[in-house]
């Protein structure tokens, strides 16, 4: 299975649960590229398939290029929740099923949400009877250091998808439901054709049990540490990088072309990642954006040769285009 098939079981779910069929999800979110699961994501705006009717997309915080902010300039996530009210009320029937969205938004570029976001959008839902549901494929099993990414923010969602780092490489992905709903469950058919394959279970009870013994959310959240340590240095010494984000080992950097207008700078980010991987070091190219996601079982040497490689193919870029 991939991860678009759980979040497929979780938006069916959501509807039988609440006996509502719309959806809100984020603009430059990434959940899958099957039918719905697309309708809620990034893929929708950009491949020409459009979006099924019932499924609305809204911004989400960003923090170093915020929509809405306070009178001293930070990033005003109350005026989000607001713009969420507004929106339902006057742009959807008002039959909203559930609220989609990654806990740290992957293919948008890394980027994590103020820390009282999440709390403050859980209270929104609750109050509009709006089911809460987080797209962990990405961000579970450890990659930010928690096994559920969204205990950063203390916060329960109430349908929650798991993949990528779940299953090691096996394709395999889990749907997890509060017990609240969990009846909602016998509503749907959630089963596909090789769901449950005995090896790939194998597999994800393997890698939980790996991360257990082997204490690697503690691991990756000490990696995390290291890393933020050394892309502020970058940003410091480097004029072209943005901004630098990230939660254990899932990390970003933003190039611009001027920090004052922010202006993004795929150019350079494209030639960074020419000059890193003739040197020996790969990840998935995201434009202007260093979007990467290093193993949580990695030793803190190969993390530190990790970013030399980042910083020197910075460091060369930024000569030959300032």
């Amino acid at each position: 299975d991939s991860g678009t098939t759980a979040v497929e079981a979780g938006l069916r779910v959501c509807r039988a649960a609440t006996g509502k069929s719309e959806f809100i999800s984020c603009f430059m979110d990434f959940h899958g590229k099957t039918g719905h699961a697309v309708s809620c994501g990034k893929m929708n705006t950009t491949n020409g398939t459009g979006r099924a009717q019932g499924f609305y997309m809204v911004p989400r915080p960003y923090p170093y290029r915020p929509m809405f902010t306070k009178a001293d300039g930070e990033i005003d996530t109350d005026a989000y929740i607001r713009f969420y009210a507004d929106f339902i009320d006057n742009a959807t029937t008002g039959e909203i099923a559930a609220f989609v969205l990654e806990p740290i938004q992957g293919w948008g570029g890394s980027v994590v949400p103020p820390e009282d976001f999440f709390p403050k959008l859980r209270r929104f839902c609750d109050d509009r009877g709006i089911l809460l549901m987080a797209d962990e494929v990405l961000t579970s099993t450890g990659r930010t250091g928690k096994w559920l990414c969204m205990e950063h923010w203390d916060t329960r969602p109430d349908v929650v998808t798991l993949g990528k780092g779940f299953g090691n490489g096996f394709p395999v992905t889990a749907m997890l439901v509060s017990e609240r709903y969990k009846e909602a469950i016998n509503a749907i058919s959630a089963s596909t054709s090789y769901g449950g394959n005995p090896m790939a279970c194998a597999a994800a009870l393997a890698s939980i049990e790996v991360i257990q013994e082997e204490g690697l959310l503690e691991h990756a959240l000490e990696l995390g540490k290291y890393f933020d340590k050394r892309m502020a240095e970058m940003q410091a010494r480097h004029p072209i990088v943005g901004d630098v984000r990230g939660k254990g080992c899932l990390l970003g950097v933003e190039l611009v072309k001027d920090r004052a207008t922010k202006e993004p700078f795929p150019e350079a980010g494209k030639l960074v990642y020419q000059r890193a991987f003739q040197k020996g070091l790969a990840w998935v190219p995201a434009g202007h954006i260093l979007r990467m996601s290093p193993p949580i079982v990695m030793s803190e040497e190969i993390a530190a040769k990790g970013m030399d490689i980042i910083e020197e193919s910075i460091a060369e870029v930024e000569k030959e285009l300032l």
